[in-house]
């Protein structure tokens, strides 16, 4: 029996709020969705939060899906949001905090001691925000610079600047570590 297509599976759970579609679906993309809430938020839990948080939104928002784009940009742009509401909720959470504290934590973490394994998580964290997204997006989550374009709201002009600059400064930042070695 030929397997189901996303479209096939979309159409299930629209007209009948098909779980086992749905499930199928969430098995067929959590992984991408969950890899690239990972590298946007770096912390595992906080990873997969997001993603469960995603796949409720998704499924309560289904039948908004109108078919254009493919079905995995869709759901990234929900992890998306997903992802940009908590950070909002961390940030305002993190000034309450900061007020209510009598002296500032710091926060910044020093990089690991000479010979210390070299990771992509790392080099990913000297990127700006926006290059780092959107590398990840095209990178680590499969997406083309349209679909990161309209996962992010960017302009995809935009994108694929930050995705060549993010994409030169991991260059550069991996041959300093390989010279550092």
């Amino acid at each position: 029996m030929a397997t189901p297509s996303d479209a096939e599976l979309i159409a299930l759970v629209v007209a009948s709020s098909d779980q086992r579609a749905f499930a199928s679906l969430v098995g067929r993309h959590q992984q991408p969705v969950r890899g690239l809430l990972m590298r946007l938020c770096r912390n595992h839990a906080l990873a997969d939060d997001l993603a469960q948080d995603t796949f409720v939104k998704a499924f309560e928002k289904i039948s908004s899906y109108s078919g254009t784009g493919s079905f995995k940009a869709w759901l990234c742009r929900i992890a998306y949001t997903q992802f940009l509401m908590s950070a909002r909720k961390r940030k305002a959470a993190d000034k309450a905090l900061e007020r209510l504290q009598a002296e500032p934590v710091e926060t910044s973490t020093q990089p690991g001691a000479p010979g210390a394994k070299v990771d992509l998580d790392r080099a990913l964290a000297t990127l700006g925000e926006e290059e780092r997204v959107c590398v990840v997006m095209c990178y680590a989550g499969g997406l083309s610079h349209s679909e990161a374009a309209e996962t992010t709201g960017l302009p995809l002009g935009t994108v694929k600047s930050h995705v060549n600059r993010g994409r030169a400064k991991l260059k550069a930042w991996f041959e300093k570590k390989e010279q550092a070695a």
